[in-house]
């Protein structure tokens, strides 16, 4: 049985290039669209949607190459990079009719959101972004032992072939590894959900690697034009996050107003699934975000 968000229908809606989206739609109002993270699917946003539906209509794709959505095979480099994906989010909502809709991510959604605000600054009228920094500031803030982290990061940024094999071989310790160490309340992963994230990974090692390779890539050569053209983030945007910047050494409130001038950044003591740990917590932030 596939676990859904209770309430919510499920649909299938066109991307870009032939890709279709699966996603959970539910409420109504103002359009609010929730990108999940790894090793995860949109069910990570069960709680927070259920809340935010009561004032908003709410849209939880699977991003392409994970749960329930096509996995393309990585012909190329952007095939999986964050431009493309943010433009399936982009082509997704106008399937619903909705042409402009605030945009929130966790984790590698974050990143999607990210390139999204910078490539649609007419579609996005808010931007929340959980538990990142860009992309090519991660890798810059990434130093000596506390990056160990991190690992994960070098290993699927290799090329085609090892990590793909590695992981497929290992699928359950790989991608429950991050589950454990990543959860601050293990509680908040129940076992039917925890076993549906490990299901949808193991079933998409391929895409899922190429998409963090984009991140050791093309996403990099993206985000250094737009800071070197001294784009930044046209809409409010809020920022919650652990306090990765006092672990790895740098200011990471800092990181994000170079982007985003019109800033809320803040610290959560809640692990780094936080909407399914802390959901009050990250439905009151994005309700904040979504009154400026």
């Amino acid at each position: 049985m596939t676990l859904t968000i209770p309430g919510f229908d499920q649909v299938r809606l066109p991307g870009t290039d032939g890709v279709e989206l699966a996603a959970a739609v539910g409420g109504s109002g103002s359009p609010v669209v929730l990108l999940h993270g790894f090793p995860q699917t949109h069910l990570m946003w069960r709680h927070v949607a259920q809340r935010l539906a009561d004032e908003h209509t709410v849209i939880c794709p699977d991003l392409r190459g994970y749960g329930a959505s096509d996995k393309p095979a990585a012909t190329g480099p952007e095939v999986y990079s964050k431009r493309t994906m943010a433009a399936d989010v982009v082509a997704l909502a106008a399937a619903l009719g909705h042409e402009r809709f605030a945009l929130v991510g966790h984790d590698r959604g974050a990143l999607v959101a990210f390139r999204a605000g910078l490539d649609h600054p007419e579609t996005l009228t808010h931007l929340g972004i959980l538990d990142v920094v860009p992309t090519l500031d991660m890798w810059n803030v990434l130093h000596g032992v506390p990056a160990a982290v991190g690992y994960h990061l070098f290993l699927m940024a290799q090329p085609p072939g090892l990590p793909e094999t590695m992981i497929a071989n290992s699928a359950d310790v790989y991608f429950g590894s991050f589950l454990d160490a990543w959860a601050g309340d293990p509680a908040a992963l129940p076992e039917p959900v925890r076993a549906a994230y490990l299901r949808a990974c193991a079933a998409a090692v391929p895409s899922i690697v190429a998409d963090y390779r984009a991140s050791a890539g093309i996403d990099i050569t993206h985000d250094q034009a737009d800071r070197d053209a001294g784009s930044q983030l046209a809409m409010p945007v809020t920022v919650v996050q652990q306090d990765w910047g006092t672990h790895l050494g740098y200011d990471a409130a800092a990181v994000w107003r170079a982007w985003a001038p019109d800033l809320d950044h803040r610290l959560t003591g809640a692990g780094h699934f936080m909407a399914e740990e802390a959901p009050d917590e990250i439905t009151g932030a994005i309700r904040d975000l979504l009154l400026r």
